[in-house]
């Protein structure tokens, strides 16, 4: 029998994938074919173990294979592989269902829906804030990524998902992008979320969108795939208060850096914020397809069948979310997360100060973006010089993405699990792969294949 290479066999899988599975269903940043997790390390098909600083997209809060987590999720398939939801109820979720409500800023009276993921539970959104306040328009914000249904699809305001036209009720307005601020002149965060907010009052609630047509406002707290946009506390308070003041509920999506990522359970806290609504997803059920919308009793009763599915959410899924709440607060991840994150911080301030191709860090615990530039001073978005970094970075041996909505922004979001140890690490790939890459290192025909989005 003829032994195949290993690069050879994942040029051969990667090929049968090409042959039977559509392209709009992923976006690829390098010739990776995953066999295991483990801890905060992902191993390709060779063996080859990955430092992931992906996470599965923010999945992976608390790192893959969690034995906790899998002895609990494997025992409660065991006992029940299928139950729907919609005609049965069951303990295991109706549990978590208590303890989101538990949790979940707001001390106001919360229930909760439950999907497969962020899209579906922000099409919940989309569906249910205008049937209920009886206002047809829901504002959100250009860069903004909340899924890949319709309504959800429709809520965004990513450049990826400008090819389809969307439902013809949400109003996009500007995101406080401090270092690529909308509005001419302004440079600094705090000044560009004033012009925001002011163009949002001011501007539109006053022209194009009057309050009484609006039912709500959904924001990302950091505006994670729009570029690792972190606002200061003071941007989620003004969205509140208008709200407040013009009688329309504010929706936080979490989906992504919810459950601990920032250093707080809920980034929304950084702010002292009580949202209306909260929606979360990804790393809620460590990798099990859940999603949890968090909202008042009235609005979840109504209208009835208006948002349910066949097999959300499996007990095993619930049990998992279960598990993984109870292992980021008995292991303290939270704060492991925001211990962890300011090192990232300051060790990625150092790539900054040497290397020209670093136009601007940011983050917030453990979710930090890397703003690459041609050069500091015009602040040219750095696209394929981005696409190169990130391909390098994954031949020594570290798992990174790019966001963004010009695709420049290295993403960091790795397991809430890892210490310094695994930052210095990272740091090195991260400092060789940029210093290749500004050598030249590293051709435009080797990263042409895999341009992320």
């Amino acid at each position: 029998m003829a032994i195949i290479s290993s690069k050879a066999k994942v040029n051969e899988i990667l090929e049968r994938e090409l042959k039977v599975v559509g392209r709009s269903v992923h976006i690829r940043f390098y010739p990776m074919v995953v066999e295991r997790g483990e801890g905060p390390y992902l191993y390709d098909i060779s063996g080859k173990k990955y430092l992931d600083f992906n996470a599965s997209w923010a999945v992976a809060n608390v790192g893959y294979g969690h034995p906790k987590i899998v002895e609990a999720v494997v025992n409660t398939y065991k006992k029940l592989t299928a139950l729907s939801f919609t005609t049965f109820s069951n303990e295991i979720i109706v549990e978590l269902a208590e303890k989101l409500v538990e949790i979940a800023p707001g001390g106001f009276g919360k229930k909760v829906l439950f999907g497969h993921s962020g899209s579906d539970a922000n099409d919940g959104v989309a569906k249910m804030l205008p049937f209920y306040k009886k206002r047809p328009r829901i504002v959100s914000f250009i860069g903004s990524y909340h899924g890949q249904t319709m309504g959800s699809y429709s809520l965004s305001g990513h450049k990826a998902q400008s090819r389809l036209i969307g439902l013809p009720n949400v109003v996009k307005v500007p995101y406080p992008y401090g270092y690529r601020c909308p509005f001419k002149g302004i440079e600094e965060q705090s000044e560009c979320e004033e012009a925001c907010i002011d163009f949002l009052e001011n501007y539109i609630l006053r022209t194009i969108a009057p309050p009484d047509t609006i039912s709500g406002l959904i924001v990302e707290p950091i505006q994670s795939d729009g570029g690792d946009v972190v606002p200061t506390s003071h941007f989620l308070r003004e969205l509140k208060r208008i709200c407040e003041e013009n009688d329309f509920l504010l929706v936080v999506d979490e989906v992504k850096v919810g459950m601990g990522r920032t250093g707080k359970m809920f980034a929304v806290e950084h702010s002292n914020v009580e949202p209306d609504v909260l929606v979360l997803g990804k790393p809620l059920a460590s990798g099990l397809p859940l999603s949890a919308v968090i909202l008042p009793a009235e609005i979840a009763d109504a209208p009835e069948v208006s948002h349910l599915f066949t097999l959300a959410p499996h007990p095993a899924s619930a049990m998992a979310a279960l598990k993984t709440i109870e292992v980021i607060l008995e292991e303290k991840l939270v704060e492991n997360a925001a211990i962890v994150g300011e090192y990232l911080l300051k060790e990625l301030m150092k790539l900054k100060d040497v290397h020209e191709m670093v136009g601007d860090v940011r983050g917030k615990g453990l979710i930090a973006g890397i703003e690459i530039v041609k050069s500091k001073k015009t602040k040219e978005p750095g696209t394929r010089e981005t696409a190169k970094i990130v391909y390098r970075a994954w031949e020594l041996g570290l798992l990174t993405a790019y966001t963004g909505i010009h695709s420049n922004v290295i993403e960091l979001t790795p397991p809430l699990i890892i210490g310094k140890e695994h930052v210095d690490q990272a740091i090195e790939i991260l400092d060789q792969a940029i210093g290749d890459i500004e050598k030249g290192r590293v051709p435009d025909e080797i990263v042409k294949r895999f341009t992320g989005w």
